[in-house]
């Protein structure tokens, strides 16, 4: 047990999320996976923008499932507890967590990355199954074959970060294309995978006739409405934690109008409405409305989307920072092309990344938080060229 076996970290992350003043209950989602364990559909991968709580939700599933520590201090007080299944699964399997943007010292190409991995997991291994033969230099899917043929033992994969390398700048588009035969020679068509839970910002890419990792069932916030609820906080929620706001702050300067007008505007498929998780329990936090999910990025982002296609693009950018909405028709992988070259392409990944939402074959900025960084961009002519 190390530092992909049944890591302790997962916990450690979680434990410091679930015992913060403004924490949200979405412990609900475990209960949506345990059908599928074992199962031909054991395969989940969910995207959603950044900073809306996929890698708590990653560090929430390997704490529960995770045999390495018992986290029932946690989980017991929590709404998975209510499940008839909940003492039957919590830390009970063998689970195998990696997180795809952590990289080696130093890191200059791809395989220094993927070894990183591929060795840890062996090392983990080795130190949980000393009595099954190892070759270091084997595959390290071969080698989980092995032990699951010997021992009967499955293991339970939690991936965080999944398109961390289309990110890279040192990763090559070949070396993409080999990273998407690691996922699939590691996961597909194997007995040893008893569930497979994957996150990232990313639609899976479609390369090399899209084969390769077509056993996932992919869940994003724009065209599926499972597991919506679960990424980002609702109104209830949000009125929840304005309570305790209320409670615990001195001379408070927020009001619920404010977190609803910085920080709501994203909609799920059914049309429900979620608010930005960060910006949110930072607000609270800091008693100020101000662009903490923006503040970090965003402003960068939405040139690079726009610089092809300035002058197609420029006057609904406008009429979106009026308050309307632009009609658009959603492409999902538009999020992956290297060139974004129509409006369509350009929106659609645009709200993969959180940028924009949309709504009843409609684009629209979700709210003030992001309306102030496109307004700013608009007003700066030397961005626009």
């Amino acid at each position: 047990m190390g530092m992909f076996l049944n890591s302790i970290s997962p916990y450690r992350k979680y434990q410091a999320v679930a015992t913060d003043t403004y924490f949200v209950d979405k412990t609900r989602l475990i209960e949506e996976l345990f059908p599928a364990m074992g199962k031909e559909n054991r395969f989940f991968c969910i995207t959603r923008p950044r900073r809306f709580g996929k890698t708590v939700m990653a560090n929430m599933t390997a704490s529960f499932f995770g045999k390495r520590i018992d986290s029932s201090d946690l989980f017991d007080r929590l709404e998975i507890a209510q499940s008839e299944l909940y003492r039957k699964h919590l830390n009970q399997h063998d689970v195998i967590f990696i997180d795809f943007s952590e990289i080696p010292r130093n890191c200059q190409d791809y395989q220094q990355y993927i070894l990183r991995i591929e060795n840890g997991i062996i090392n983990d291994l080795a130190e949980v199954y000393p009595e099954v033969k190892m070759d270091p230099d084997e595959a390290v899917w071969d080698i989980l074959t092995r032990i699951f043929e010997k021992t009967g033992h499955t293991f339970l994969f939690v991936m965080d970060e999944w398109d961390a390398v289309f990110h890279m700048p040192f990763i090559t588009g070949r070396e993409q294309e080999q990273y998407l035969l690691f996922l699939k020679s590691l996961l597909k068509s194997k007995a040893y995978v008893e569930l497979a839970y994957m996150t990232g910002i990313l639609p899976i890419a479609k390369y090399s006739g899209g084969s390769e990792l077509n056993m996932f069932l992919e869940y994003n916030i724009a065209t599926k409405k499972r597991f919506s609820e679960y990424f980002g906080f609702l109104d209830r929620e949000v009125d929840a934690l304005f309570d305790i706001y209320q409670g615990i702050t001195k001379d408070p300067h927020i009001t619920r109008e404010g977190l609803r007008l910085w920080y709501d505007g994203y909609y799920t498929l059914t049309g429900e409405r979620l608010y930005n998780p960060r910006s949110v329990v930072y607000a609270l936090a800091d008693d100020q409305l101000s662009g903490y999910w923006t503040d970090s990025g965003p402003y960068d982002e939405i040139y690079y989307y726009i610089k092809d296609n300035i002058a197609d693009v420029q006057n609904d950018l406008a009429c979106m920072v009026s308050g309307e909405c632009v009609e658009a028709k959603m492409q999902q992988y538009a999020a992956t092309a290297k060139e974004l070259k129509t409006k369509d392409q350009i929106y659609s990944a645009m709200v993969v990344y959180g940028l924009l939402t949309h709504k009843d074959g409609k684009v629209m900025i979700p709210n003030k938080e992001l309306m102030d960084k496109f307004d700013e961009l608009l007003l700066t002519n030397d961005s626009l060229g």
